[in-house]
């Protein structure tokens, strides 16, 4: 699954900055120093936007090529900003014979967005995941922390209605 770049204007303050900086100085000589860094640029900014991208390579003296490279290899960074609601819609195989794909496209529809994308007002973000091992309750999805098992394309609104 190829990872988007954010559809919203990065938004960093120059205190995260002084963050991120202080995470590179501190690690700049390990071994493999990007994947640390770049974990913990992550959890500054909430994801990993091309302009932190950016600034890791060049305060770390390697090239953008290599920190985009790891950044979108690995499932755990997110290339796009997390709204205050994360729906995560699970499209491993239990779930995607059993629709999950026309549930992903009836919340893209209901909130405005694809996926890997955040709600302008950053109230939603979108995501098309692998499978999360709930395969007896699929089709799943998931809003934060609460899992939906066995959901229908006529659920959905239901379920949104509860975070709007």
């Amino acid at each position: 699954m190829q990872k988007r770049i954010s559809n919203l204007a990065f938004q960093g303050t120059e205190e995260q900055q002084k963050k991120l900086f202080e995470v590179i100085d501190r690690r700049k000589n390990e071994q493999g120093a990007v994947m640390p860094i770049l974990q913990e640029a992550q959890e500054i900014y909430g994801y990993l936007p091309i302009e932190v991208q950016m600034m890791v390579a060049e305060r770390l003296g390697v090239s953008l090529e290599e920190v985009f490279g790891v950044s979108t290899f690995y499932s755990q960074f997110s290339l796009t900003p997390k709204g205050k609601y994360d729906i995560s819609v699970c499209l491993g195989t239990a779930c995607y014979v059993k629709g999950a794909a026309e549930i992903l496209d009836k919340i893209s529809e209901i909130v405005g967005i694809q996926p890997e994308e955040c709600s302008e007002d950053g109230k939603f973000s979108l995501t098309a995941c692998r499978c999360i091992g709930a395969c007896g309750l699929a089709p799943v999805l998931t809003i934060n922390e609460e899992v939906y098992g066995r959901v229908t394309v006529d659920d959905v609104p239901g379920i949104l209605e509860k975070y709007h």
